[in-house]
């Protein structure tokens, strides 16, 4: 967890928190003030920070300390999935671009947007009476357009769709929450890529049992799910007889999850080189819904 904020601070005047004023050189750079509507309030930044990782500097781990505020580092990032600008249209109150990009590198690289995403959503599962880990999930893949910049060797055709891009394949609990995700070519099949995102969910989750699917991962995986994972595969499908726009249950929740990523408009196309950064896209667009929902008042008879 991190750090609990002392006291002192490296300056007599300090409106952030953070260890990187606490500790580091932030203290030495003027404070910004919140203009965007992606921006965190008080509220949300008094949620997430304790559950955002230790710096390895803090912990003896090697590196230096930290001179950029951790909370405008956020603001930053959330800033350009949200709008969907470019690195290097970053607004002059954030961070320079460069080291804004440096921080989302080294998050995505050394795991530390994937502890920060699953600590937030182990803690809306406790705010909702839920365990703290999810027994059941719904899987799903979403294909979208590939921007010039994605290279060919990572980008495909899917017929089905007609989309020239990518595909994510996410797990999402029955809260809509994810879980697991995966980018790959547009062409890759649900089933093939299933059996990927299956045994990761397996090694992150034990002891989720069953998962929801659509018609798209029937036959032979169902059974390799059950023998080599001890994970139930169930199918649900549209009976015959329904036409136009149906709910269909269970399915509808990972469809919602979808529709949250495609509110971000960095989401709206795949403009990322590596598909891990895609994965991490798609992560901060979570953290910003989740670290909202979180600030906000429980409803009356919640827990």
């Amino acid at each position: 967890m991190y750090a609990v904020a002392p006291v002192d601070f490296n300056s007599s005047v300090v409106s952030c928190d953070c260890l990187a004023h606490v500790y580091g050189n932030a203290a030495d750079r003027p404070d910004r003030q919140r203009r965007y509507p992606s921006d965190m309030t008080d509220a949300e930044w008094a949620v997430v920070r304790p559950l955002l990782p230790t710096p390895s500097w803090l912990e003896g781990r090697g590196g230096q300390p930290e001179g950029y505020c951790h909370r405008q580092m956020l603001d930053a990032i959330r800033y350009l999935v949200a709008g969907g600008i470019s690195w290097r249209a970053m607004p002059a109150d954030f961070p320079c671009w460069p080291r804004v990009y440096a921080f989302f590198r080294r998050w995505r690289e050394h795991g530390l947007v994937n502890e920060f995403h699953d600590r937030l959503r182990r803690k809306v599962r406790q705010r909702e009476g839920r365990d703290a880990e999810p027994t059941a999930g719904v899987i799903d893949a979403q294909s979208v357009k590939a921007a010039a910049s994605v290279p060919s060797a990572s980008r495909g055709f899917d017929g089905g769709k007609l989309i020239n891009g990518r595909k994510r394949h996410v797990v999402t609990d029955c809260l809509g929450l994810l879980l697991v995700v995966a980018v790959t070519a547009a062409n890759a099949g649900d089933r093939e890529a299933a059996v990927g995102l299956l045994t990761r969910l397996r090694g992150l989750h034990r002891d989720l049992c069953l998962v929801w699917a659509d018609g798209g991962y029937t036959g032979a995986l169902i059974d390799w799910a059950r023998e080599k994972l001890a994970l139930t595969l169930q199918v649900v499908k549209r009976t015959d007889d329904t036409r136009g726009f149906v709910v269909l249950p269970r399915r509808w929740v990972v469809e919602r999850t979808l529709s949250w990523l495609m509110q971000s408009r960095r989401l709206c196309r795949d403009y990322e080189t590596l598909p891990a950064t895609s994965e991490a896209m798609i992560r901060w667009s979570m953290v910003t819904r989740m670290g909202r929902r979180l600030a906000r008042p429980p409803a009356c008879g919640r827990r």
